[in-house]
């Protein structure tokens, strides 16, 4: 071989054979410990009490080119215990404090392996300190199971049967195949986070966050093991414009090797978040914690809110005087519906700009701009913009400052549909230039979050997340139902999504079907009302029409009601594929969301936790004949009852959604 390879595992080369070492580092409370063994491979353990729920495994990183070849000849090790304080104004609560162990082991040639330890997790990350720029192989993430563990898989959302180099490019929205680890499809990439349940219930959660100037990962699985092997994108070395309306980036070659990086860095975070109890992955808080601190000083002007979104109802408006569509009386109308309840924003989705022209300077004659936002600004409502991914990148700091310049708040960036390191580069690029000009991002058709969002918050939403558009298409028998009461398990727990919930067209199991210009949501109405508290959204779409919405006008006032980031977070009962439950406070007030399966269910909810005092509570539940007309709902107002337990009553489908105020 002519290349030389510094690894920090052992890779079948003939060297003298290094004696074995292990140490041991706990969680706060004792519950969980984590061996890191040195030698001749680098290996890392997790047990949870007295089971082992990840058997040692191999990790590593391989950078070409590098003279000396390092095992794991530790040079030093260094052990503290932490507390870390975050303020987070855009999330799921005003505030996370955690604490926790930590390892930092100094190998021979500049590399270093930093291991965490918390109640809740354990995380792990390599840092390199060599001179100038490295050209990084490949990392080695071998992850075992223990037998008979069970894994909850989100493919690549391309064929069974494409090749790897084809589901590189894909947009991260799939549901779940729910498998012993062995039986999952091994020549497909999943995914993260990747959840997988070992025999006696414990949850691992497989995610990452802090990556920068780096891929992502994925996993690779089956093949009758119970191992789950990292996988990255190799860097693309040709990217050509393409794809939906010439606004995607189809790479064409790749270069042999993952990422060329600077030489003194932090690696990404590679994170397994542990609970006992299923519910309790809801409230985990390591991908945010473990990410960068946040670039901007003055983050008072990142307004989260509610945006009154058009491309999921077709601008279908009833009932004016006007030709629905791409001009601005129908986004007037929509500004006006918008200011009548509240709702802080209205986006411009796709066909604002000319088609096929991949520039977003060029805009459709039946659009006014500037009218529209001065429209908006007497109404108290802002803009965003949908932007293709192709148009926004070629120019972006022209494109950012003008629309900031007239007044547009943000934009909706969209058809990403990779997570190789230039993609993940341009979305860090993307979130500099908007918060430098004070302007939100949505990011659509992209991959999870991984990070980004606590770094620079004004990053408020990814979508990586299989919501209610598939809606529009899916056929009969395609189960949304069911993927909504696992991905909050899973894929929330890399934080926010960009679901875009609101139907007011609720079809039940026996009745929905998939209409594109006239779309349903699966389930019942007060499933659409719980999952503006159920699921993280900071920036959160009521994705019908206003005129749907006035026609519901209960709905509609507790829709726009709901704050979209919270003070606190309880989790309530859950179990995942088959109900979720969380209560979320804003000041004084409490909100609560249930979403159920396909079964009939009652569910326990235990408020103890409410400060002592009475309580009205506005309560939003399925009708008895819920399952056939989805739209069958009740509105009560009663007072909780002093022991501060309730029953909630779910149809198949269905939900229940509540609001508690003190009085």
């Amino acid at each position: 071989m002519n290349t030389k390879a510094t690894f920090l595992v052992l890779c079948l080369l003939p060297v003298t054979l290094v004696a074995q070492k292990k140490y041991t580092l706990h969680s706060p409370n004792q519950k969980l410990k984590t061996e890191i063994t040195t030698g001749d491979r680098l290996l890392l353990s997790i047990s949870a009490g007295d089971e082992e729920i990840l058997i040692p495994s191999e990790i590593g990183l391989r950078i070409k080119d590098r003279d000396a070849f390092v095992r794991s000849d530790v040079r030093d090790v260094k052990q503290k215990s932490f507390t870390e304080e975050v303020n987070t104004p855009v999330y799921k609560k005003n505030a996370i404090r955690k604490s926790g162990n930590e390892m930092i082991f100094r190998f021979k040639g500049d590399y270093s392996l930093a291991v965490r330890c918390f109640d809740d997790g354990v995380a792990y990350r390599f840092m390199t300190n060599l001179n100038d720029s490295v050209i990084v192989e490949e990392e080695v993430a071998d992850y075992k199971f223990p037998t008979n563990t069970v894994g909850y898989a989100a493919y690549t959302n391309r064929q069974p049967g494409d090749p790897i180099e084809a589901q590189y490019f894909n947009s991260f929205e799939n549901t779940y195949d729910i498998q012993a680890l062995p039986n999952l499809d091994s020549t497909r990439l999943i995914f993260l986070p990747f959840l997988a349940k070992t025999p006696a219930g414990k949850n691992i959660c497989v995610l990452e966050t802090d990556l920068n100037d780096y891929p992502g990962m994925f996993l690779l699985g089956g093949a009758n093991q119970f191992n789950m092997s990292g996988h990255h994108a190799p860097a693309p070395r040709v990217i050509e414009q393409g794809g939906h309306n010439k606004l995607q980036g189809i790479v064409k070659e790749r270069h042999d090797y993952i990422a060329r990086t600077s030489g003194k860095r932090d690696y990404p975070w590679r994170i397994f978040a542990v609970t006992d109890r299923d519910e309790e992955l809801l409230n985990n808080d390591l991908a945010y914690l473990l990410a960068a601190p946040s670039k901007i000083k003055n983050q008072e002007w990142i307004r989260p809110g509610k945006v009154a979104w058009d491309w999921w109802n077709a601008w279908n408006l009833t009932g004016v005087d006007f030709v629905t569509g791409v001009n601005n009386r129908t986004y007037e109308y929509y500004i006006d519906f918008a200011s009548r309840n509240g709702i802080e924003y209205v986006i411009l989705d796709e066909g604002w700009a000319v088609n096929l022209e991949a520039d977003l300077m060029q805009v459709v004659p039946d659009i006014d701009l500037p009218a529209l936002v001065n429209y908006a600004k007497q109404r108290n409502v802002d803009l965003i913009l949908w932007a293709g991914y192709w148009a926004y990148m070629r120019d972006m700091e022209q494109v950012t400052r003008h629309y900031s310049d007239m007044g547009i708040k943000g934009f909706k960036i969209d058809f990403l549909d990779r997570d190789d390191q230039p993609m993940i580069n341009f979305m860090w690029e993307a979130a500099r230039i908007c918060a430098d000009n004070r302007m939100l991002i949505d990011f659509h058709g992209c991959c999870k979050p991984f990070g980004l969002q606590r770094t620079y918050p004004n990053v408020i939403n990814f979508e990586g997340v299989n919501g209610l558009e598939q809606l529009k298409w899916k056929p009969r028998d395609y189960d949304q139902v069911t993927y909504d009461v696992t991905f909050p398990f899973i894929r929330m727990v890399a934080g926010s999504v960009d679901y875009t919930q609101g139907a007011m067209r609720n079809g039940g199991r026996y009745c929905y079907q998939p209409i594109n210009d006239k779309p349903m949501s699966q389930g019942s109405r007060c499933r659409q009302l719980a999952t503006y508290v159920v699921f993280e959204s900071p920036l959160n779409m009521m994705c019908d029409a206003p005129t749907s919405y006035e026609k519901e006008p209960e709905c509609t006032e507790f829709i726009a009601g709901i704050p979209t980031v919270w003070d606190e977070t309880r989790t309530l009962p859950g179990e995942i594929a088959k109900y979720v439950s969380v209560a979320r406070r804003k000041g004084s007030t409490w909100y609560v969301g249930a979403l159920n399966n396909w079964d009939n269910r009652t569910l326990h909810l235990d408020l103890s936790f409410l400060d002592p005092g009475n309580y009205r509570v506005v309560i939003f539940k399925d009708g008895v004949n819920a399952l056939r007309s989805g739209s069958d709902y009740v509105k009560e107002i009663i007072t909780l009852p002093a022991n501060r337990q309730l029953d909630v009553n779910m149809a198949p489908g269905g939900g229940w959604a509540a609001k508690i105020v003190k009085f």
